[in-house]
C-alpha cells in the first residue's frame, strides 16, 4: 500500500468504501451473514458446525462463494492482460447489478450469491503474480500494518507511513455507516448506489488504461 501511487490509493480507498458499504447491505439482508467479512463468516461456520444449525449451512456457502469470485475475478484478470483493472471492475458492478435485480424479484436469499461473488473478484483488482497488493475488505491486516507502521513513526523511521492504511480502513467505515443509513431508508435498494459508484470507478479506470 505504501509503494503504490496516488491514483491508485485514491481508487483503493473507493474501493474499501464500496467493500463496506456492501457488506453492511449483506449482512442486513442476510440476518448477520458477510459477504466480504469471511474471517466473522468463518467463526459463524465454527459456531454453526457446533451446534448443528442452519448457519453453517450458510456461513460455508458465503466463504465458498466469496473464492469462487476470487477465482473468477482473478482469471478475468488474466485474460484482459492490460486492461485487467476495468475489466475486474466491470465484473464486479455487473455482479452487484445482478444482486440488484435478484432483490427485485422478491429473491433476497440469493442476492447474496452474487454480493459475495462481488466482493471476492474486487480483492484481485490490486493482485500481482497471484500475490494480493491491497486488500480491500480485509482489515484486520490493514489495522496490523497500521500499528507497525506507527511503530516505525514512533522509533524515527517514516513520520507518514501508517496514513494510507488508516485512509483504507477509513473508506470502510465510511461505506458501512453509509450503507446502514442507506439500507435503514430504502432497504436493499441502497444496492444502487454501489452499482452508480462502480460504473463510476470503472469508467475512471478504463480512461486510465486507455491512457
Amino acid at each position: 500500500m505504501i509503494q503504490l501511487d496516488p491514483r491508485t490509493r485514491i481508487m483503493a480507498g473507493c474501493f474499501s468504501a464500496v467493500a463496506g458499504f456492501v457488506d453492511v447491505i449483506g449482512f442486513l439482508m442476510t440476518g448477520g451473514f458477510f459477504v466480504s467479512f469471511m474471517s466473522g463468516n468463518s467463526t459463524r461456520l465454527g459456531v454453526g458446525l457446533e451446534e448443528g444449525s442452519r448457519a453453517a449451512v450458510v456461513a460455508g456457502g458465503l466463504i465458498l462463494t466469496f473464492v469462487l469470485g476470487v477465482i473468477v475475478g482473478a482469471s478475468v484478470g488474466r485474460l484482459a492482460r492490460a486492461h485487467k483493472e476495468p475489466a475486474t471492475l466491470a465484473l464486479v458492478t455487473a455482479l452487484l447489478t445482478l444482486a440488484l435485480v435478484l432483490h427485485w424479484l422478491g429473491l433476497d436469499i440469493l442476492a447474496a450469491i452474487p454480493l459475495a461473488l462481488a466482493m471476492g473478484a474486487q480483492n484481485t483488482v490490486f493482485a500481482e503474480d497471484g500475490e494480493v497488493r491491497v486488500g480491500l475488505t480485509y482489515m484486520t491486516g490493514t489495522l496490523v500494518k497500521l500499528g507497525k507502521r506507527i511503530t516505525v513513526a514512533l522509533w524515527g523511521g517514516e513520520r507518514l507511513g501508517w496514513v494510507p492504511y488508516l485512509l483504507l480502513w477509513l473508506g470502510l467505515l465510511a461505506g458501512s455507516v453509509l450503507g446502514a443509513a442507506g439500507f435503514a431508508q430504502f432497504g436493499a435498494n441502497a444496492l444502487i448506489a454501489p452499482v452508480l459508484a462502480m460504473l463510476a470507478l470503472t469508467g475512471v479506470s478504463a480512461a486510465g488504461s486507455r491512457g
